[in-house]
């Protein structure tokens, strides 16, 4: 494998090549083909969605040489003398295209003095210069800065279009996924097509073969093991609140971590719900589990006293949502495990 990282390696070229912002990418690939530019863009997000690949695209679909292209992280140049710099800067012509681009990065990391000092450049801007903000904190930034930009919100991708990318990529790199090995580095990716390829690039580097298995991908980046989650759910299926807590206690024990155990849990357990309720539904949830997998769902389903619920499911979320800031962070999925088996309902039958 080639040493330029995969990230670099597959960013997006043309507006096409975005994946899950179409409704940015077609509205800005008619305003620039049709001439309707703004003199300034905010594009916000959470991390590895596509701004950047974006905000270069569009550079270069107006027309604008790499030498007219300025990127600014303003997460290091963020005092007013660097935005006065960039105030005298805007004021000398394009060297050898229409416009002068300027790419400011993180955005919401400017200083007061320094959003007063843009806000007056984006009230009065040359007509040769354009500016693209990009930031992950939207709320971060001043609603007169806001008031004078086209804003575009980006997407989360979710876990099947991770899924389906991580997969492409690995095809075009010589290797092959075996079942619900593409699916665990989405879901480690965590809704960010960057964080999904550093991933895949750590996975790909140290894989032994070509033919890359669940347990290699669970191995290579330390995740939860599949027979962690397996008897979790064993132990829900047959109202074990005790072998539950067993196998929580053991996370804490091998320090495995918890959010993204949780969310592997998650994951099957939705599956599991989506058996229950709409067994002959064909979607992409259901689809891409293996054989294997699905056979130990119906089963668990099958040997279930009740506690496969919306209300399990409801719980469990919480808890994912509270371990982020969590003093104890396997506390939240123990209390979690509590609640749901101490309350879930007796088979009579």
């Amino acid at each position: 494998m080639e040493h330029t990282t995969l990230y670099r390696k597959y960013r997006p070229a043309k507006f096409a090549d975005i994946l899950g912002q179409d409704h940015i990418t077609k509205v800005l690939a008619k305003s620039t083909k049709e001439n309707k530019i703004a003199h300034a863009y905010l594009l916000s997000g959470s991390r590895g969605t596509g701004k950047t690949s974006v905000a270069r695209i569009l550079a270069r679909e107006l027309g604008t040489n790499q030498e007219d292209i300025y990127e600014v992280d303003a997460a290091s140049n963020r005092g007013i003398d660097d935005i006065r710099e960039l105030r005298e800067a805007v004021g000398v012509l394009p060297f050898s295209s229409p416009y002068k681009v300027y790419i400011i990065d993180e955005v919401h990391m400017l200083t007061k003095e320094a959003w007063a000092a843009l806000l007056k450049t984006l009230e009065e801007p040359p007509r040769h210069v354009i500016f693209i903000l990009a930031t992950t904190e939207l709320d971060k930034v001043p609603d007169t800065i806001v008031s004078r930009c086209e804003t575009y919100v980006f997407r989360k991708p979710n876990d099947a279009m991770l899924s389906q990318e991580a997969t492409r990529i690995a095809k075009s790199e010589g290797y092959t996924f075996e079942k619900g090995a593409a699916d665990l580095i989405a879901l480690l990716g965590d809704g960010s097509f960057r964080d999904m390829m550093s991933i895949l690039q750590k996975v790909l580097t140290y894989a032994d073969n070509k033919k890359i298995a669940l347990s290699d991908v669970e191995e290579i980046t330390g995740s939860p093991k599949e027979s962690l989650v397996r008897g979790i759910i064993t132990a829900f299926a047959h109202n074990d609140i005790e072998r539950a807590l067993e196998v929580v206690h053991s996370l804490e024990k091998e320090n495995v971590d918890i959010r993204t155990f949780t969310k592997l849990l998650l994951s099957k357990l939705r599956a599991i719900l989506v058996m229950r309720y709409a067994p002959k539904a064909k979607t992409p949830l259901i689809e891409n589990i293996g054989e294997d997998e699905r056979t130990f769902l119906e089963m668990s389903l099958k040997e279930s006293k009740g506690v496969f619920t919306a209300k399990t499911l409801e719980t469990l979320l919480t808890a994912y949502q509270k371990e982020k800031n969590a003093g104890i962070q396997v506390l939240p999925l123990e209390l979690a495990v509590m609640d749901i088996l101490d309350t879930a309902p007796v088979d009579n039958s």
